[in-house]
């Protein structure tokens, strides 16, 4: 210890510029490390869902979670398992003993959920294995919200996720509280009985004209290319100019017996901030990319898209 003391009184240029060059390498490290306030982990559970619709949750626990239990209780390893049965779905929760192999587990679990899938009733589900992974969670939430038409807000949320998609490190943007569109036909009665039609008949000129039918292939010179007769709706044009009957004189289509407007579904939840309707984007980022990094960038496009918006959206971060 004297020595090693000695040797540093006797050459302090070289002591410093250790000293120093440590310094250097702390700042670098510091500046380039991923930073994460919650850093990839593995958590040591799963779960099994599956889904039956229409049917109770004391069927739910008899038909679909007591033969998957029969299975996933002989997994080794298995520290818990809990089961939840509610209407038209039963989940499973495995939580694994510390040090355990996901890979194995994963597998292990898909195994026996296959075995149990022939026990469970025949109109049910495929069942839905996942691992939780801490990495697959939002980094951040972006919430648009105003009194706006619902269509521009759905529109301008699309618009964003694409753009946000395009960052680097984001692996992806959900869209949260946004209706499903769909073409909505009203149709009249009185019409419909006129020219000796029913709703069975247009229903089945929907179904035929709304399916795109393979046409083969064409051999060329520069390749073998494949053909494809269009016949998908993909416009409110394409279903008002669809033929419904055709007459002697005359071809009948669906603006002549019926009113056909865009719409949305029923919605299935509802998101709102401070009254008004809401949309939500949750972003995702690649596994070992910043957070820091990502969030910052997330955040300086959405000030930068929010400058072409209408007046009425807020946006809140």
């Amino acid at each position: 210890m004297n020595a090693l003391i000695a040797a540093f009184i006797e050459h302090p240029r070289a002591v410093l510029t250790v000293m120093l060059l440590l310094l250097i390498a702390g700042m670098v490290s510091y500046a380039t490390i991923p930073k994460e306030a919650e850093p990839d982990v593995t958590i040591p559970q799963m779960y099994v869902n599956i889904l039956h619709e229409g049917i109770s949750p004391e069927d739910a626990e008899r038909m679909l979670l007591r033969p998957m239990e029969t299975q996933l209780r002989t997994i080794e390893g298995v520290k818990e398992m809990r089961a939840t049965a509610s209407e038209g779905s039963g989940v499973i929760i495995l939580e694994f003993d510390a040090g355990f192999d996901p890979d194995q587990a994963l597998n292990d679990v898909r195994a026996r959920v296959d075995l149990a899938r022939t026990e469970l009733p025949g109109d049910s589900e495929e069942p839905h294995v996942q691992e939780v992974n801490i990495s697959l969670f939002p980094v951040l939430v972006v919430i648009l919200h105003g009194d706006i038409p619902e269509r521009t807000l759905v529109a301008i949320a699309r618009d964003l996720r694409d753009r946000i998609e395009g960052i680097a490190g984001v692996l992806d943007a959900e869209v949260g509280g946004e209706r499903e569109e769909l073409l909505e036909i009203v149709v009249d009665p009185a019409k419909l009985e006129s020219y000796n039609l029913s709703f069975a008949d247009l229903l089945n000129v929907v179904s035929r004209n709304n399916r795109l039918v393979a046409a083969g292939a064409l051999d060329t010179g520069q390749g073998r290319f494949a053909l494809k007769i269009p016949g998908v709706v993909e416009s409110l044009d394409d279903l008002l100019s669809m033929p419904v009957k055709s007459e002697a004189q005359r071809t009948v289509t669906f603006q002549d017996i019926a009113t056909v407007r865009r719409t949305f579904k029923d919605a299935d939840n509802h998101a709102r901030l401070d009254g008004k309707r809401a949309i939500a984007l949750e972003i995702s980022k690649r596994a070992g990319s910043n957070i820091i990094e990502v969030v910052d960038a997330v955040k300086a496009l959405v000030a930068e898209e929010q400058a072409t918006w209408p007046p009425g959206l807020k946006v809140t971060v």
